[in-house]
């Protein structure tokens, strides 16, 4: 049997190899978001599956899942290597497609071009999740003919959007993606130089609120004060998701136990971008939390109309909630008795992917003044499956 210290002499003679092929990969600006091109993501696709034929996976293809109205989804990498008989199959998971580069002004270096600054490696993609793809083909390079067990390797092309055809692909190649065990390379460590294993992420809902006031905008100066416009009201309900100690106040979703590592505060505040205890509350509690206790997080918040000194007569917010498992392993929302705030009509939006331009469209139910704002949330996290993902 081959020592570690076998595996590690081989390992620092690979990851000079290693480096320079993620280099590689970083230079492909593989952005799945639609506003770009998309021959870059099939070029990162054909490039990841050059990778593991050379690293010695003998059946490797470039899929794409196609749907019932003549779209497809983004080009995924599958690869597989046969076990001994009655050997477990491990499935490694990763993305080669990467998050749009944003201004530039906000680079010091070429977002595609891989730069080294200190013991770091700058560029989009050089973490996530590039590096995951060069960890699993960098493992398979020092293991060569020694692997006691079957191998499938699943690249998608598609999570910086949601992954919005995930479940057609895993329903279409089901029989290829089947494994024992599977280990995902987008995560990270509490720690440079500390391994870790996370073995278990938190799921995830996410819709969208609308809030409807009047039928139309009126104006400010003749109707503010006594009529609380869309935007105020908006934020009144936002408020009553969290209670003062910055804790969710919704009932029954699922908490663990604080789990037993070694995560300081100030590490903590370091990696949160310099977090402070004024952000928000309960500083002494977070770093623990961030993996055993649920979050509710309301992302761009906007109104409609958009001119004019009017109160605003609608706001709509996106949602994300973690999700709960009841006693029978049932996703859901748990309803709260708490109503919404003396708001007249309001929406729940929840995401649907459309198979066309992969982008999120909202899809309205409207419910009436005094359903419970949870209730709320729970008829729209229900509707459709698709606004739904859990890891």
């Amino acid at each position: 049997m081959t020592t570690v210290d076998e595996l590690a002499r081989r390992t620092h003679e690979a990851f000079g190899r290693v480096r320079s092929d993620l280099e590689d990969l970083v230079r492909i600006p593989s952005v799945s978001s639609p506003a770009f091109d998309q021959a870059h993501v099939r070029a990162s696709a054909e490039a990841v599956a050059a990778l593991l034929r050379d690293a010695g996976m003998p059946q490797v293809d470039v899929l794409e899942v196609e749907l019932p109205d003549g779209g497809k989804g983004r080009p995924a990498v599958v690869a597989h290597r046969p076990g001994p008989d009655g050997a477990p199959t491990v499935l490694l998971y990763a993305h080669h497609d990467v998050q749009p580069p944003g201004d530039p002004a906000g680079w010091t270096s070429d977002p595609f071009e891989p730069t080294q600054r200190g013991e770091r490696l700058y560029g989009r993609g050089a973490a996530d999740d590039k590096a995951g793809i060069m960890a699993h083909v960098g493992a398979l390079r020092v293991l060569g003919d020694e692997l006691a067990v079957g191998v499938t390797v699943f690249v998608e092309g598609e999570e910086e959007i949601g992954s919005p055809t995930f479940t057609p692909f895993l329903q279409a190649y089901r029989d290829r993606l089947e494994a024992d065990v599977i280990v995902v390379a987008d995560s990270s460590n509490w720690k440079v130089g500390v391994p870790a294993l996370t073995t278990s992420l938190r799921g995830l809902v996410d819709c969208e609120v609308e809030v409807r006031v009047l039928g139309h905008a009126v104006h400010s100066g003749m109707f503010g004060g006594p009529v609380l416009d869309a935007v105020t009201l908006m934020s009144r309900l936002v408020a009553t998701l969290h209670d003062d100690n910055g804790d969710v106040a919704v009932a029954g979703l699922a908490s663990r136990d604080e789990a037993d590592v070694d995560y300081p505060e100030d590490q903590f505040r370091s990696d949160a971008a310099g977090w402070t205890a004024t952000a928000s509350p309960a500083p002494a509690r977070s770093p623990p939390a961030c993996g055993r206790k649920p979050a509710f997080s309301v992302i761009r918040p906007r109104r409609r109309p958009r001119r004019g000194r009017r109160a605003p007569a609608t706001a709509t917010s996106p949602l994300f909630v973690v999700q709960r498992r009841d006693q029978a392993g049932h996703s859901a929302v748990t309803a709260s008795s708490t109503g919404p705030p003396n708001i007249p009509e309001w929406t729940a939006c929840p995401s649907t992917r459309t198979s066309t331009s992969q982008s999120t469209r909202p899809r309205s139910d409207v419910v009436r003044a005094g359903t419970p704002t949870f209730q709320l949330l729970e008829s729209a996290t229900t509707m459709t499956s698709a606004s739904r993902r859990s890891r």
